[in-house]
């Protein structure tokens, strides 16, 4: 359901309403970042720059001048007063058109539509926002082995340090949990996996694969398979579910038990 309802968001190219940026949530210029800049009436000055990883342009006469972490406004004014306090151009005005913003993208991977590499348009993206870009999170019908989960990966650097936190999206739209829906940040890493499935086999109406649901019981598996056969029997249930040491072990569960992430599940035909 909640990747039904990225998908269909992200076709209709909304996403919960945000407010207008504030000055402090502008595009900031980073290490990486291609730009072009020009001065008004004073063609040598204009062309490429491509900022260092230390934040800094070399501009003829001015030498380096450290726009990392400006705004685009910011940066122009920088260069403008580096230029007028020198006296080499009277009254600068200075434009600057970003050409390829290296340092705001972002890597979406897994199962999502549209895994690839996206450039962040504003400090105000969110998770959400992101995983819409990428299309949403894979869901395919009736069986799901190649569907995306509902728990995401958020990967990337926080104050200098390596930073990890998962997700889950359904708890940001089904438990109106809003501070899980974190801002992202360029260099970040999203990853989609696999949704948790378990097999059915045996005496069952569709035999296959199928997502697990939180808290999903053999009772609500054997539902999702169509029920039992006329031959089938609910007492002769079998799972087949590895242990924590990878080995298969055998389970003889009733209909209340839950399900583990790549269990098998076996029905047996009646004796009678």
């Amino acid at each position: 359901m909640i990747k039904a309802l990225l998908s269909v968001l992200a076709l209709m190219g909304v996403m919960t309403p945000q407010p207008a940026l504030s000055k402090s949530e502008e595009y900031r210029l980073g290490g990486g970042d291609l730009i072009n800049i020009s001065v008004f009436q004073n063609q040598d000055f204009n062309g490429d720059r491509r900022v260092s990883e230390n934040g800094e342009i070399t501009f003829p006469l001015i030498g380096a001048v450290s726009i990392g972490n400006l705004t685009l406004s910011e940066a122009e004014n920088a260069i403008a007063t580096r230029l007028s306090e020198g006296k080499f151009v009277v009254s600068p005005q200075v434009t600057i058109v970003p050409v390829e913003m290296r340092s705001a993208q972002i890597s979406v991977i897994g199962l999502v539509s549209k895994p690839g590499r996206y450039i962040l348009e504003s400090r105000n993206t969110r998770l959400t926002d992101a995983l819409s870009m990428a299309g949403g999170i894979v869901q395919s019908a009736p069986t799901v082995s190649l569907n995306g989960g509902d728990v995401v990966v958020l990967k990337g650097i926080r104050d200098g340090e390596s930073f990890t936190k998962t997700i889950d999206i359904k708890e940001i739209f089904l438990g109106g949990k809003n501070e899980l829906d974190v801002h992202v940040k360029g260099g970040d890493t999203i990853y989609v996996g696999r949704a948790p499935q378990y097999y059915v086999y045996g005496e069952v109406q569709r035999p296959g694969v199928y997502k697990i649901e939180t808290g999903m019981t053999v009772r609500q598996a054997l539902a999702q398979a169509g029920g039992l056969t006329a031959r089938g029997s609910q007492s002769g249930i079998q799972i087949f579910r590895k242990d924590t040491e990878g080995k298969e072990v055998l389970v003889k569960p009733d209909l209340d038990q839950t399900l583990n992430d790549g269990d098998t599940l076996f029905f047996k035909q009646s004796v009678f």
